[in-house]
């Protein structure tokens, strides 16, 4: 006589079922625990700090005005008045070199040199009285200068103070050869200081704004002669030396 197995209870089935449900959650948190997990990627690294320290070479062009009076009185011939513009044209190149102490914002430390044409130091005829006056003085062709400049920076923006040493030159008048006395040399020496501020449109690229002012020394008034075959009076005249100048600028900075 065959036997069958007699079916599992409930109360057997239960306690079974949950022993498995558990092996099998307890299996699955193991595997999971053995699984290499996804890392959060790193931020992106911060850019470095901008910095002006570097040379640079650029450009600039302006206006250039003179300073003093075009009208003075002659103790022997009485009221002198010069002719011609008392400002123009001043265009040149500059070269440099920046150190800033701290990138970011903080000090700039540097030095420029610049040489410039200029549109505004004619000789300075005029007339003495109504008769026309023939100045010999040297006109005012180029000058130079170097400078040192100090500034701060507000990180691409860069406010400065500069100044330095100064001179320039320029070419004898037509009626110098006919002068009987000693005329001033074309070579004239001074200084400059003046001021500005910097913007970087990249970091090799930059523009400025400067004001600048110039002294390459007060010419005396000389000696002024009658010439009866022009006729006309001719003489060194008063030159006044200094004068002003507003530029724009761009610099390449390596």
């Amino acid at each position: 006589m065959t036997r069958r197995p007699m079916p599992p209870t409930q109360s057997g089935l239960f306690p079974g079922l949950f022993a498995g449900f558990l092996g099998c959650l307890l299996a699955g948190s193991a595997c999971a625990a053995d699984l290499p997990r996804r890392a959060a990627p790193p931020p992106p690294p911060l850019p470095p700090a901008f910095t002006w320290t570097g040379f640079y070479v650029g450009a600039n062009a302006g206006y250039g005005f003179r300073g003093g009076s075009s009208r003075y009185s002659d103790a022997t011939y009485g009221t002198v008045t010069e002719s011609g513009g008392k400002g123009g044209f001043v265009g040149g190149g500059q070269i440099g070199y920046n150190y800033q102490l701290t990138p970011g914002s903080g000090w700039v430390l540097g030095a420029e040199a610049d040489l410039q044409a200029t549109g505004f130091g004619r000789r300075g005829d005029g007339t003495v009285g109504a008769t026309p006056y023939y100045g010999v003085a040297p006109s005012l062709d180029w000058f130079g200068t170097l400078r040192g400049r100090v500034g701060y920076a507000f990180d691409r923006w860069l406010v400065y103070g500069t100044g330095g040493f100064a001179y320039g030159g320029g070419s004898r008048s037509p009626y110098a050869s006919t002068y009987p006395y000693t005329l001033p040399d074309t070579t004239r020496l001074g200084y400059a200081a003046g001021a500005g501020i910097e913007y970087a449109l990249t970091d090799h690229v930059s523009v400025k704004v400067e004001g600048l002012y110039v002294d390459l020394g007060k010419q005396s008034t000389g000696t002024t002669v009658y010439d009866a075959t022009v006729p006309a009076y001719y003489g060194t005249g008063r030159s006044e030396s200094g004068f002003g100048i507003v530029r724009g600028g761009l610099n390449y900075r390596f």
